[in-house]
């Protein structure tokens, strides 16, 4: 069969592809809810309910259902040998799909085969619970790319629209996900979504499906706002039905966006609660991947010996079975923690470790964060040299990796869907206030007979609140006025400026790490020249809404002046500065401009400098700033530069600080 391509691939070709496979870790598990297409059959569809409650169980059930019926048919006492093959491979399928929101690809592969082999009719919907199944146990390209042609011909052959339709469709997101393409995958996913969103009783799990994957691929687009409310609703859903282990799934996918956020305590109690469902349900693999993320957050946060303490426990659970791509991941939070205990020769020796094989073993997306942390042990140890080549590595793949997806990215951000959640949220809203409506006129009804004393006296005291508000309110209005740039809404230079003489007050007391950045639009005159400073002025609006979608609360960005603008982050070293500017570079790039015939593209060229002792005022740190801006302009203009003294900054100085 087609799906089988690729299958047997050899040891050291698997060991290309973990990265992939670590990258589904990182959004674990990538598809977890129960069958998309309910069985006929009352005994297989409370079984297939199961799943989301306790997949062990289900499995558990499902094998003693299946020996049963096996010995029925081999006896000759089963009436139907048709019917019987039907119930077995059904049976096959819900332990297929256990064993996927368990972790156990390999053991979800050769249970849908089986099931396949039993059930060859593409029409039959248990065929295509199988058929997903098995792609959704798939990480490999060769398989990946295999499983959507698959599913592709499966589709050709059911209605449009119809359940079997909108389930395939969830599966080929998963799988265009899986292959980082998120551009065809919020299209695909969005279009689910729509389809099964009409309220019919019998998609609504299936709508729920479309919105769990869909929050997913907006948490890695960044849209961190949409993937919480999709994934709300997954949880609301799971709640409400008593599923543990999909919420234990859910769970652990809100943490994942919180992290992403840079809401560590938050992210810590939503992983917490997923380890409590893992735990009541006996499922090692999701206490270690909650552990994992614990310590992660632990580590964001300072908490070193609570880190320890957890990724220790993930270590050994990935060792007993073997999880090799989860088990590096846990290695490079160890490596962290080692630094942070002041042991970079454990460190080091750590990371050299996951990068055995220079990093050509891993796909761009993980391994560039990797050389990053090998740079830091190394210039604690005052290896410069090869600090300095970990970190440019790190530049270097973090640059390349973004130029190659950000096209992909800007058609995915057009692609989103929310203007479909806008007319549900509105329609819903409608509804609502129709009901307040009617309350309202019957209390109405009721209130008619007050006294004239009581009515005027409410009168009274509410212009008296009015007064009140509309004085606060007038006043705040004022405030804003003063400090706001009025084109753009972000802070003006003055608000900007005190803003940051106060940050780097906190950075000069505290020690904390501080990076300032001056951003600025490319080729800005010839955009107003030649666009019109209609689009100059729109130009400048859609950076200032895509830095608040880029950019954390703690951020600071404001308007410098003309198309320059300056940004301040906060406890932020400059390697993590990088990361979010490639972020809103990648934003800007989407900023579309009007057809005006000529090749004209929205990008932005930046500088970093951070704060270190050397620093002598706010006015040098920014004159550092300017200087790599000078440096981007003159590179060829779309690229960020680093004040040439960062790296000592980053590096030897923050060894001292590491060891002292």
């Amino acid at each position: 069969m087609p799906w089988q391509a690729g299958r047997h691939a050899s040891i050291s070709a698997r060991h290309w592809w973990w990265p992939w496979l670590l990258l589904a870790a990182a959004f674990l598990p990538m598809f977890a809810a129960a069958s998309c297409l309910p069985d006929a059959d009352a005994d297989i569809l409370k079984l297939q309910n199961l799943i989301s409650r306790d997949a062990n169980k289900a499995v558990r059930q499902a094998q003693t259902m299946l020996e049963t019926l096996q010995r029925e048919s081999q006896s000759g006492t089963s009436s139907d040998a048709l019917h019987a093959a039907s119930r077995i491979a059904a049976l096959y399928a819900v332990q297929a799909e256990a064993y996927n929101i368990l972790e156990l690809d390999a053991n979800a592969r050769s249970t849908a085969e089986k099931g396949l082999a039993l059930l060859p009719n593409e029409r039959d919907p248990v065929h295509l619970e199988l058929l997903m199944a098995y792609a959704s146990s798939v990480s490999d390209s060769a398989g990946i790319a295999a499983a959507l042609q698959t599913i592709e011909a499966a589709r050709a052959a059911q209605p449009p629209g119809s359940q079997a339709d909108t389930c395939l469709l969830i599966n080929r997101g998963l799988l265009e996900h899986r292959l980082g393409r998120e551009d065809l995958a919020i299209v695909t996913l969005a279009q689910a979504y729509r389809a099964s969103g009409g309220g019919e009783t019998t998609l609504q799990e299936t709508h729920i499906m479309a919105a769990d994957m869909l929050s997913i691929v907006m948490r890695s687009m960044g849209d961190y706002t949409e993937a919480l409310a999709l994934n709300q609703e997954k949880i609301d859903w799971d709640t409400a039905h008593g599923a543990a282990m999909a919420l234990s799934v859910s769970r652990f996918m809100r943490g994942q966006v919180l992290k992403a956020m840079g809401n560590y305590d938050g992210a810590i109690d939503e992983f917490e609660r997923s380890r409590t469902f893992s735990a009541s349900l006996g499922d090692q693999q999701g206490i270690a991947f909650a552990d994992q993320r614990i310590c992660e957050a632990h580590i964001e946060l300072g908490q070193l010996a609570a880190a320890q303490r957890e990724c220790s426990n993930a270590l050994r659970i990935f060792n007993q079975s073997q999880s090799t791509d989860s088990l590096k991941e846990t290695q490079v939070l160890q490596a962290r923690i080692f630094l942070g205990f002041g042991h970079p020769d454990l460190a080091l020796a750590t990371m050299n470790e996951v990068l055995d094989h220079g990093g050509e073993d891993l796909a761009p997306r993980i391994v560039g964060p990797m050389f990053q942390w090998r740079a830091r042990a190394n210039a604690v140890l005052h290896n410069y040299k090869d600090a300095y080549a970990d970190l440019q590595e790190y530049l270097n793949r973090y640059t390349a990796a973004n130029d190659a997806e950000r096209i992909r990215q800007a058609g995915a951000l057009r692609a989103r869907f929310e203007t479909d959640r806008e007319i549900e949220r509105n329609f819903s809203l409608k509804r609502e206030l129709e009901n307040t409506q009617e309350q309202s006129n019957r209390q109405a009804t009721q209130l008619r007979w007050n006294t004239v004393v009581a009515v005027a006296a409410a009168w009274i005291i509410a212009l008296l609140i009015y007064f009140l508000i509309a004085n606060r309110s007038y006043r705040a209005q004022l405030l804003q006025l003063a400090s706001q740039d009025a084109l753009t809404g972000l802070p003006n230079r003055r608000r900007t400026q005190e803003l940051a003489l106060a940050a780097l007050e906190v950075a000069k007391t505290t020690g904390k790490p501080l990076t300032l950045a001056l951003i600025d639009m490319d080729h800005f005159k010839e955009i107003n020249d030649t666009c019109g400073h209609a689009a100059g002025d729109h130009v400048l609006q859609e950076f200032a809404r895509a830095g608040r979608e880029a950019l954390r609360e703690t951020d600071i960005l404001g308007r410098w002046g003309g198309e320059e603008f300056l940004l301040l982050m906060p406890e932020t070293p400059v390697e993590l500065a990088v990361a979010s500017l490639e972020r809103l570079r990648t934003l800007v790039f989407g900023i579309l401009l009007p057809p005006t015939g000529s090749d004209l593209q929205v990008s932005l060229s930046a500088g970093l400098a951070m704060y270190d002792q050397t620093v002598k005022s706010f006015e040098d740190l920014v004159a550092r700033a300017d200087a790599a801006l000078y440096r981007a302009k003159n590179e060829g203009r779309d690229l960020i530069r680093l004040c040439e003294a960062d790296f000592m900054s980053t590096g030897a100085r923050r060894a001292l600080r590491l060891t002292s």
